[in-house]
Formats: structure tokens, sequence, C-alpha cells
């Protein structure tokens, strides 16, 4: 009987013999272009759409997106026009992907660390701070000053797109200081919105509130049925909210911000994968619907729910929110007064050069006092061009100017908000293209990104030896097996000579199990294990497996409960993820990558090749 396993070990490149690349049909260059780019480019299309149909037909346009709806029976009836329920029910799913980002970015991820997040985050507060007091000093005098609001927020989805667009060439670390950055503004302005735009607050629905998001807590300690019961919670929540006068989108982050969101377990997933062994040798309805519901849950629902529902955000909400809020008249006549009207200009100012100085001016002050870790790659022109884009702030800002402008003026500010996110996007493409300009890559590609740190690095040898090798392997690589051989005969000639540090590059798209095996290591070297538990999983490739990983801990004698609590640590992923990082930017494609005193080693890595590259660097 065959068993079921997910170890799955194919021929990873070569180093030696990097691989040609294949021809692609067009539809694999569609398939290749992301889900990010395609995201943004919805919401171009969307905006277009939108722009074409108020300009043919402005009566049209209006008049569908103010079709009034009932929803409800007898007395109790909910009305609504057409753009109210995109802006206040669609888009409260919207916020609530972005609640749940949050509460995984605080959890589990970039934000968990504060020498991580101490960057991202003063940079996304000055980006708050800056455009806002822009956007005053242009309309002290026009009576729109509190609408500063429409300044603060980027566009995460156009940043994103935009960056795979136009970013450089290895986007990794630019685009997690990004996201966390984009994480912290959309906290920002959504408490703004809760705080600054909420008119005839009636306090005494949120009672009902609360105790629904109560319920929604402690849902979590439910076996079964969660489910049916977050959906009926979350619908009483926003209606709350609704009654309440505090704008019903943010329903959607209050419920967000209680879901449950971890690492995988382990041990739930061997479950699952014993369940899947047990349905494959007997299947009927039962055992697969056990695997299914085991596998599911060895996911946090935060993660799940974030999976499920960004296709329809990112595809249908934002698409269907752009064409219902950003239909600008563009006749002589308004493009005239936009011209002249300091909301327009206060707009374009402050997301443009606002957020430019807030962001890069706060990074380069951190950098430059030595605040914060900056990571390889994070260099300040690459900082530049993310804060650049920035300026894009287009879903927020839309949102809020229904909220915050006054309607005889909605159009100034749409003009504003689409030629700042425009010009935003231009000058981050003309920053990248000087940066990459001035700064070629293959140079650099050249050098190792980060210089070797005793107390971060593992290191074999005396840490102050002449002689360094650094190796960017993988533990479920068999070249970086073999490779291991000619590291220890190297070790064995040059003696205290060398020092020898081990970094990782899992190649997950060729060895499925290679990032648990890198976090493992990790693990098992906060208990001084690292060199033990990497030899061990060398090995035995094949078995790399979560039973396989706590049967070697075991075998080595390791603190288990501590163990399995460091597999589950954001510190252990992040060290792992900072050395993929700078793999992807000194473009790592194939493993074992050796750097001889710094510089990147090319040809054989047999012990004999290895010394006489060593001795020549001398």
């Amino acid at each position: 009987m065959t068993h079921l396993t997910l170890t799955l070990i194919e021929r990873s490149p070569d180093p030696e013999r990097p691989a040609e690349r294949p021809r692609r049909s067009i539809a694999d260059r569609i398939r290749n272009v992301g889900t990010a780019r395609m995201a943004a480019l919805a919401l171009v299309l969307a905006t277009i759409a939108a722009i074409v149909w108020v300009n043919v037909s402005s009566a049209s346009y209006h008049g569908f997106w103010e079709t009034h709806l009932v929803i409800g029976i007898e007395d109790f009836q909910l009305e609504f026009t057409l753009h109210a329920l995109v802006n206040e029910a669609l888009m409260a799913i919207f916020f609530f992907t972005v609640g749940l980002e949050v509460r995984r970015e605080f959890a589990i991820g970039e934000l968990t660390s504060w020498s991580r997040a101490v960057v991202p985050v003063f940079a996304a507060i000055a980006g708050l701070v800056i455009p806002a007091l822009v956007f005053v000093a242009f309309n002290l005098d026009s009576g729109a000053a509190g609408a500063w609001g429409v300044v603060i927020s980027t566009d995460t989805a156009f940043l994103v797109g935009a960056l795979a667009l136009v970013g450089p060439k290895a986007p990794g670390r630019l685009r997690v200081f990004l996201l966390a950055l984009a994480v912290v503004d959309d906290i920002g302005a959504l408490s703004i919105i809760a705080v600054v735009y909420t008119e005839d607050f009636n306090p005494l629905p949120l009672i009902v509130a609360a105790v629904g998001l109560a319920g929604i807590y402690f849902t979590r300690y439910l076996r079964s049925g969660r489910g049916p019961i977050y959906v009926t919670l979350a619908i009483i929540v926003w209606l709350a909210f609704f009654a309440s006068g505090v704008h019903p989108t943010l329903a959607g982050v209050a419920v967000a911000l209680l879901i449950p969101v971890y690492r995988p377990d382990r041990r739930a997933v061997e479950q699952a994968l014993e369940l899947a062994r047990t349905f494959q040798q007997s299947p009927n309805t039962q055992y697969a619907r056990a695997a299914a519901n085991s596998l599911r849950e060895s996911i946090s629902i935060n993660e799940r729910l974030q999976a499920a529902y960004a296709p329809y955000v990112a595809f249908v909400i934002l698409p269907l929110f752009a064409l219902a809020n950003a239909g600008v008249e563009l006749s002589p006549e308004i493009l005239a007064r936009a011209m002249v009207s300091p909301l327009t200009w206060g707009i374009v100012a402050a997301l443009v050069v606002g957020k430019f100085i807030g962001v890069f001016g706060a990074a380069a002050f951190m950098k430059l006092t030595r605040i914060g870790t900056f990571g390889a790659g994070l260099s300040l022109d690459r900082v530049a061009g993310g804060a650049a884009l920035c300026g894009i702030g287009f879903t927020i800002s839309l949102f809020i100017v229904e909220l915050a402008v006054e309607p005889s003026m909605r159009n100034d500010a749409r003009v504003g908000v689409l030629s700042a996110s425009v010009i935003a996007f231009v000058l981050a493409t003309v920053i990248f293209r000087i940066s990459d300009a001035v700064r070629p890559p293959d140079e650099s590609l050249k050098l190792l990104v980060r210089p070797v740190d005793a107390k971060r690095d593992h290191i074999s040898g005396p840490v102050d030896a002449p002689l360094t090798i650094v190796e960017y392997g993988d533990f479920q690589c068999s070249f970086c097996s073999r490779a291991s051989g000619s590291i220890d005969e190297v070790r064995e000639q040059l003696g205290d000579r060398l020092r020898y540090v081990w970094r990782h590059a899992p190649l997950t798209s060729y060895h499925p199990n290679a990032l648990a095996a890198a976090e493992a290591a990790e693990a098992a070297g906060r208990q001084n294990a690292f060199a033990a538990f990497g030899k061990s999983l060398f090995a035995d490739q094949e078995r790399q497996l979560p039973s396989d990983i706590m049967r070697r801990a075991s075998e080595l004698g390791l603190d288990m409960p501590r163990f399995e609590e460091d597999l589950r640590s954001p510190d252990v992923t992040g060290r792992v993820r900072d050395d993929m990082l700078d793999a992807e930017a000194m473009d790592i494609t194939a493993v074992p990558t050796f750097y001889i005193n710094g510089r990147r080693h090319v040809g054989p890595y047999d012990a004999q090749s290895l010394i006489r590259a060593l001795e020549a660097s001398e």
C-alpha cells in the first residue's frame, strides 16, 4: 500500500549550470503577471470606466448609484442607495480584511518585534501627520480644512501592484517595509474615520455591538459550527454600528481584530496527514470529511478568511467601489475650477510631497541615527521610491471624500486624489529608474549584502579567523548535502584560519519542507544544537515532515516544550525570512551559493576549488 506523504524532493537548480529560461506562451505570461498587478489593473480599469461613464452620461451614472433598495420585512427595514450599499456594506468586508491583516502582523508578523517595527511604524506616523499639516496649510481659508483626512492614507492595493510593476528587481525587503507601514497607516486612517468623521452619535446600540463582539471572541472555544455563529454575530455588530452613527465599515475592523490567529500547529498538520492516509487506505465520506476538517483547523481562521476573501475584495469589491466613487466630471469648467481650487492643490501637495517628506524623512532620520533595523537591500534610494508610491491614496482617500467634503466640492477633491495618484506613480518610477542606473545591479550582486555578525550568525571556527566562507543553503537540497562534505574537508585543512557561516535560502518551489526545516534548525539553535540538527536533516532529506522534526529534536535531547514554543516564535520565522530576503537581494536562485571573504564564488565548490579561492582572496 502506498502511503501519502507531503515530502516532494525535485532536482533543484545546479548553481554551476544556470537553467535556461523556458519560452513562455501568452497564457503563461498572463498567469505570471501576479495577483497584485492584476488587482491594481482592475482598479485602474474600474476608475477609467467610472470617469468615462459620468462624462458620457452624468444623469445615468448618478441615477444608477442613487437607486434605492429596501431590505427587511414589515417594521424592520433598512433603506439604502446602491452607492451606500457599496460604501457602507461591501466596504465593511474590505475593512474586515484590513483588520485581519493588522491582527496578523501584530500577532505573528513583521510588527511583533519592536526592533523590526520601529522604522515602518515611525515612518507611517510621519506619513500620516505631515500630509495632514500640508493640506491644512493650503486650506486654512478655503473652508475645507476639516477634510484633512482625505490625504492621510495610502492605498495598499495600488501600492503593492505598483511596486510589482515599477519597483526594483529584488523588492522583497522594501515590500515588507511598505506592507508594515501600510498596516500602521490603515490603523491611523480607521481611527480617524471613527473619531473625526462620525456624526449623530448614539452610544446605546454600541452596547449591543459590545455584546456581539464578546460573543465573537468566545466563539473560538466552540468545537464546531463556528462559521455560522461568526457570520450571525458579525451582522448584528454591523447593524449596531449602523444604528449608533459610527460608520458601519468599522464594524468589519472590530470583528477582524477578535478573530484568532496563530502559526500552523505541526501536531495538527501531522494529525491531518494521518487522517489523509486513513482516507487513502479506506476511502469514504466520513474519513474525507475528518481529514479535510483537520487540515483546515491546522491553519488559523484569520489566514483562512484572508485567503477566502482576498479575491472578492481585489476583483469585485474594490473595483465596484472605484466605479461608484471615482466618477469625476471633466468638463472644461470643472477642470478650470479644480486648477485654482486650494482643495485640489492641497490634496495633490499633501499626497505627493507630504507623504514623501513624512515617510522618507522619518526613515532617513532613523537610518542616520541608527534607530531600528534596516535589512540588507533597504537602502535610502529604495525607501525614496517606496515613499513616493505612498502618495497613491486612492481607496480610503475617495472613501473619506464622501464623508468629509461638501457635495459641491467633491469633484475638486476627486480630481486632486486621482491626479496625486498618477503623479506619485510617475515620480516613484523615475526614482527607481535613476536608482537602478546610478547603482548597476551586476556588481552589487557579487558582494555579500550582510556582513558576518558574530551575535547573529551561525559560525563554525574562530569568529576572528582571516578566511571566511558564507554558504546560503537549503536542508532539503542534495547539492547542499554533498557540499557539506567539501566544507568539512576545507575546515580540516585550514583549521583555525577559517570561519564558516551558514545562512538559509530554502528553495520552496522545489523543496516544500525546506522552510519548515530551516525554522526547526533555528529553534534547535536556541538550545545550542543548530549544527547537530542541521546534520540530522542532511542525513535523511526525504524525512522532514513535522513528526520527523519532532523526533529529531527528541533524539538530540532538546527541551521539547521549549522547542515547540520556539517553532511558533515570530523571532524564529523572522530570522529565516531575513536570510531569504538577503538571498533575494543578491539574486540567489540556486543553492549552495558561497561567498568567499565577502565575494560571490563562481565555479566548482569541491574542497580544493574552495581552498584555492580562499587563498587567492587573501
